[in-house]
Order: C-alpha cells, then structure tokens, then sequence
C-alpha cells in the first residue's frame, strides 16, 4: 500500500463522522436526556432517533451503504431524527441535558456526512449536477437552521435575546403586509431608485474621466475621500436636505454606490492593453470606437464587480438612512421601534426579508455578468 493510499485511508472523512456518530449515540444512551432525571429511553422521539442513529453510523462504518441508495437513506434518516429532535425540545423547553445534546450533535455530524456523501456526486446531465450544486449549500443551511431551532429550545434561551427559527416564521406569515408596506418603501423605492442613479452616473462620469485626463487626476483622490465618509455622518444631512422620505435615503445609497463604481469602471477601461490599442488604431478605430468595441468590452468585470458590491451597499445604506428619521414604514424604521419594543423576532423577520432580497438582487446581477461576461475565464466551466 502506497503513502497517499495510507494517508486517504487515514483521513476517510465520511468514515470519521460515522464513527462520531456512534460515539454519540453511545454517550445518549447512558446519560440524561432531560432534567431532572429523563433518560432517552423514556421518551420515544428520542428512543426512536437514537436507534436511527445508531444503525447509520454503524452501517456507514462498515461500509455498507456507501452508494446512491444508502446517500438517499442516509438523508431521510437525518431529517427525520432532526425533527423527532426537534419535537422532543418542544415539550421539555430549557430542559436539554447531556444525552440531548449527544444525539444532537450526532445528528449535526449525520447532516455533514449526507452532505460529504452528496459533494462527491458525479452526473452526466448539466442538470443534475446544477442541482446538486444548489441542494448543497440550501441543506448547509438548513442544518443551520435546526441547530439554530435545537439550541434556542433545549437551552431555554429567552426570546428577547434570540428567537427560535420557528417563532421567526409564525412572525413572518402573520405581518406579511407590514413586512410588504417595509419592504416597498425600503428596497422597491430607496434602494432600486439610489441604486440606478448612483451606478448609472458614476459609471457615465467614469466614461468622461477617462477622456479627461485632467479629471482623473483631481476626481479620483476627492472620491476616494468621500466614499470614506461614515454613512452615520451623511445620512442626518440628507434627511435634512430631502426630507424624511425615500429621497432622503435615496440620496444616501447614490453616495454610497458612486463612487465604488466610479472607480472600478476607471480600473476597466484601463484594463486593455497597449497592443490591443494599437491594433484598433491600425484599423482608423476612433475613440468612441475604441471603447465600444474593445475597452467597454474589457471593462465588464470590473463593472459587474462594482455592480455586485452595491448591490448589498445600497440596502445597507438604505436601512442604516432609516434610522435617522422616516415616515412610520421602512424596514430601518421597523427594527429600529421593534428593538425598543422588545419585539425581537420582528427584528428577525425584517433581517430575513432583508436577507432574502439582498441575496436575490446580488443572484441577479451575478446571472446577467454570466451572460454578459462569457467570454472571461471566470465565467468559463
């Protein structure tokens, strides 16, 4: 047997989380699952998932179920010890003890093997594989979530310290129309409306900039001192200047996606090389010919990064603006009066709403660079 044959053996990973699998399972079994003195046996969701447990690590140890059918069980078996998990800590709340916590973890290391035994997939169809490419990270964090769900519960943590995952959900479903109204006035008006206005001019005076020499050497310096402007110390001013409504916030997002943009389109339209200027020169290429054909082509990336990076700055701004006086809507308006209420699983949901609309707004620019940008090596494969 060869060193790298050893040393794969060695650090068999799937083989080292079924193993911690049965430990745990084992440490459950001999301790108290619940205070003051309920062991695991005397409640049957935990009976039953600790016997689930068991036969998976030992199955997986022996090697007898390291195929397709056996990855399928295998996440079957995690999800339902997760929500027998998760019902049992429903009805002993802040009454965890050692052996819950075992079979916790036992079940946390069964969700890693699935998604360890998942990751080494091979499939011909492109489509397949692009759904085991999103299933991976959609069950990492969902994992998350149950630990999240498991610890808040068994813990007994209070709510205005942190909620549960599922008290955060009942928030959701039940203030859809606050959570609308919010959302409305944050993303849809001061986030969408900045975010063009602040893009789209840095990206034109970037154009110009680079025509004027003189611009780029006295434009750049002051915009890179402006960006570094605390948002705290701007956003009272513009309240002042354009009133307590979405303009106000507006004009802060504008401030804090201008310049990002300013300069990385000035660091693209830079990017191509003098050979490649030259040659456009040799075919009676003007300027304007120049940089649609080949400098703004050039350019796409650093756009598209500028793009992506203020696509999360513009809600952070937009929110943090809301601190510093709006009408009685906005999600920084909501979580600011939520604190004070001690209403923390609104906070949470606005945070989730917040969330799920920056990630979706960054999705969609990163699929429009892809189509724009095929042609880069970043995009390739």
């Amino acid at each position: 047997m060869t060193t790298q044959s050893i040393k794969r053996r060695r650090f068999d990973m799937p083989a080292l989380l079924a193993w911690f699998v049965v430990a745990m399972v084992v440490v459950g079994l001999f301790s108290t699952a619940f205070t003051p003195d309920i062991g695991i046996m005397e409640v049957p969701q935990l009976a039953l998932c600790l016997a689930m447990l068991a036969i998976l690590g030992v199955r997986y140890e022996l090697g007898f179920a390291r195929n397709w059918i056996g990855d399928i069980a295998l996440g079957v078996v995690t999800a339902i010890a997760a929500s027998l998990l998760i019902s049992a800590a429903s009805t002993h709340v802040g009454e965890a003890a050692l052996g819950f916590w075992a079979l916790m973890a036992a079940t946390w290391a069964a969700s890693w093997l699935f998604v360890e035994r998942l990751a080494i997939w091979k499939s011909h169809s492109p489509l397949t594989t692009r759904i085991i490419n999103l299933l991976i990270p959609a069950l990492f964090g969902l994992t998350l979530l149950v630990l999240w769900e498991l610890i808040v519960t068994g813990a007994g943590v209070p709510k205005v310290l942190l909620p549960a995952p599922s008290e955060i959900w009942v928030r959701l479903t039940t203030s859809v129309p606050t959570l609308w109204a919010d959302f409305q006035q944050t993303f849809l008006k001061a986030v969408l409306v900045g975010y063009a206005l602040g893009c789209g001019s840095g990206f034109l005076i970037a154009i110009w900039v680079d025509r004027v020499p003189f611009l780029r050497r006295g434009l750049l310096p002051i915009g890179n001192l402006v960006s570094a402007l605390p948002i705290i110390g701007v956003a009272p001013i513009m309240v002042m200047w354009f009133g307590f409504d979405w303009p106000s916030k507006a004009a802060v997002v504008i401030i804090m996606t201008f310049f990002p943009m300013l300069v990385n389109t000035v660091s693209g339209l830079a990017a191509s090389d003098s050979m490649q200027r030259d040659l456009m020169r040799t075919y009676a290429s003007n300027y304007w010919q120049t940089l649609f054909k080949l400098r703004l082509p050039m350019a796409m990336p650093f756009i598209f990064n500028a793009l992506k990076i203020n696509s999360t700055l513009a809600l952070i701004g937009a929110i943090v603006a809301e601190f510093f006086g709006t009408p009685i809507v906005g999600m920084g308006f909501r979580i600011s009066t939520e604190v004070g209420r001690m209403n923390v699983d609104m906070v949470w949901a606005e945070i989730a709403v917040a969330a799920l609309a920056g990630s979706l707004f960054y999705g969609i620019v990163a699929l429009l660079e892809r189509a724009v940008t095929f042609w880069h090596p970043s995009q390739r494969g």
